[in-house]
């Protein structure tokens, strides 16, 4: 199977190597370095940076809002867009911004992955206690590696992070300073670029992405978050000490999933379910998990219930067509062990909820996680 033939709207292949969000952050890194070598995105060389993380800002429906954010909007049109990565999810994408790496090689594969050889899933945003995050993503960051070349790091944002399995997993080495308003994490982000000469600074805003979760991407409430987050960047990039240079990127961007598009696998008697172990992923990024000697039907039965609705392919294809990684890299055991036997990603507003399983998700109105370019595309913005 090969994606680029699907006979519909073409899915958009994370361009890892070349723009992805593992591409900036390592290219940020390696501008503070002078590892030339290492800056694929061809950043200018500098002794202080900082990255604002804008959870959900999707390149499209940030164009097409210019009225609500006209700061951003007017550096985005003239932008470079980048590729989240696979899923399009904020456990995969802020692992491929904190290592600087694909999801094949930092193993954070999703928001719901199995734990090899047990029968249950790790949830990536409530982090079991007894899952050490060191353990399972043991890779350096980019904190970590800049520390190393002296480079001093810090990452702001709000105080109820600081101590969670996904901030250990992907931000190790960075101090972490909480900022639990928008005026404070413009003001500790530019406190935090005046301290030295050269530093490393991340800043993470998530309110535009819970926004869009509860009332949808383009409705009013989200356009008014939009406002925020424009003026967050704003301020920020006016208090930039001298010297300094800002990206606004995004995990993710997001689509509206109506009533009409969600088919639910909890429904009684769903063949979704027929020889599932485990159910993972999330509505619009599915890792199917089969019983032993399954995995094939399973296959078989989830392309013909979605048909074209969903991109459904094997493990085995989804590695090969580089969903999770470079299409020339292989992918270790203890890596492929995390992906579902099948991978259901969801074309157009579609998604496969689980109802029973997963009340809060199955009823969120904006979602996100598969390869339509209204995820996929985020933004690198480089106020001037």
């Amino acid at each position: 199977m090969t994606l680029a033939r699907e006979p519909r709207t073409s899915p958009i292949v994370p361009s890892y190597g070349e723009s992805s969000l593992a591409d900036l952050s390592a290219s940020i890194l390696a501008s503070l370095t002078g590892d030339a070598a290492a800056n694929v995105l061809g950043l200018p060389e500098t002794g202080r940076a900082c990255l604002l993380i804008v959870d959900g800002l999707g390149l499209e429906p940030l164009r097409a809002h210019q009225a609500a954010a006209p700061f951003l909007a007017e550096l985005a049109f003239n932008s470079r867009p980048l590729t989240a990565g696979f899923p399009s999810t904020t456990v995969t994408s802020l692992g491929s911004l904190g290592t600087g790496l694909p999801p094949a090689v930092h193993g954070l594969l999703g928001y719901q992955v199995a734990l090899p050889g047990e029968e249950r899933l790790l949830n990536g945003l409530r982090w079991p206690k007894d899952v050490d995050p060191v353990s399972w993503q043991p890779r350096p960051t980019i904190y970590e590696l800049a520390a190393a070349d002296g480079v001093s790091t810090v990452h702001v944002a709000p105080g109820a992070f600081r101590n969670s399995g996904l901030t250990r997993a992907t931000l190790r080495g960075a101090e972490y300073r909480a900022a639990n308003s928008l005026g404070a994490l413009a003001t500790l982000a530019a406190d935090a670029l005046g301290e030295s000469d050269r530093v490393l600074v991340s800043a993470y805003y998530g309110q535009l992405d819970g926004t869009g979760h509860e009332y949808g991407v383009s409705s009013p409430a989200w356009v008014n978050e939009l406002a925020h987050v424009d003026k967050l960047a704003e301020q920020i990039a006016a208090g930039l000490p001298y010297g300094s240079v800002l990206y606004v990127t995004a995990d993710h961007g997001m689509v509206n999933v109506g009533p009409d598009d969600r088919i639910d696998a909890d429904e009684e008697d769903s063949p979704l379910r027929d020889g599932v172990a485990l159910l993972g992923g999330e509505a619009r990024a599915r890792h199917v998990y089969a019983r032993p000697g399954a995995a094939d039907d399973v296959l078989a039965t989830w392309r013909e219930v979605l048909g074209e609705r969903a991109w459904v392919m094997s493990r085995e294809e989804a590695i090969k067509d580089g969903l999770f990684g470079p299409v020339d890299a292989p992918v270790s055991e203890a890596m492929a062990a995390r992906i579902g036997d099948v991978v259901a990603a969801s074309a157009g507003t579609w998604a496969v909820v689980a109802t029973k399983a997963e009340p809060l998700e199955s009823s969120l109105v904006g979602m996100h996680g598969s390869l339509t370019s209204a995820e996929q595309l985020v933004p690198m913005l480089v106020p001037r």
